[in-house]
């Protein structure tokens, strides 16, 4: 089956989210879209022994806004923008 590689990074970007404890996040998703994700430059090289794996500043802010827009009812038809659009962080 053909589906977009950089939609199902969102969304295990923003699944992250709920995980995340600090700058860290459970990394029990696909390989391929975990070293995908690590190209991007959203999070720290999965392949290590811990169960978790690090986001950068970048893929925290990625993974909030994505959070937001995908699984909040208030901005379910806010747009997503592609990973290499520059995000500014909602405070």
């Amino acid at each position: 089956m053909d589906y977009d590689a950089d939609k199902v990074d969102d969304a295990v970007l923003a699944l992250m989210f709920l995980t995340l404890s600090g700058y860290r996040s459970w990394k029990g998703f696909d390989w391929d879209c975990l070293n995908r994700l690590h190209e991007k430059g959203f999070i720290a090289d999965p392949r290590n022994r811990a169960k978790s794996v690090v986001l950068t500043d970048e893929g925290i802010a990625r993974s909030e806004l994505l959070f937001r827009q995908l699984f909040t009812a208030s901005a379910a038809n806010a747009p997503i923008p592609p990973y290499w659009a520059p995000l500014r962080r909602e405070r």
